[in-house]
């Protein structure tokens, strides 16, 4: 590699957010996607569990959940649990807005 020649990163180049608050899509599984580039800029990398604060339709709420993580890549996921679904009318498919994540010991 030349001199001056940046560092590539291998692979799709992803979701280019790196920081809070930002909209996000539910999945069909009802789980959320956290971004490589925010958990990095969040220093998420080792967390396990978090505190996640999200808003829909004007109302905020905050869970308690799992991070799953992929083998390969920074970027996590996260299931809403179905009592906060049922509680506030979240269906896949629908935006939320991800306000605060916030590592868990």
């Amino acid at each position: 590699m030349s001199r001056g020649q940046a560092l590539r990163r291998r692979g799709a180049p992803g979701f280019n957010i790196r920081s809070l608050p930002y909209e996000v899509k539910i999945y069909l599984n009802n789980q959320v996607l956290v971004p490589a580039s925010l958990v990095r800029a969040l220093g998420l990398r080792e967390a396990r569990r978090a505190r996640v604060t999200l808003e829909y339709e004007g109302t905020e709420f905050s869970i308690d959940v799992k991070l799953l993580r992929t083998r390969y890549t920074d970027s996590r996921q996260f299931t809403i649990p179905r009592e906060a679904r049922e509680r506030y009318g979240l269906k896949p498919g629908l935006t939320v807005k991800v306000k605060k994540i916030e590592p868990l010991p």
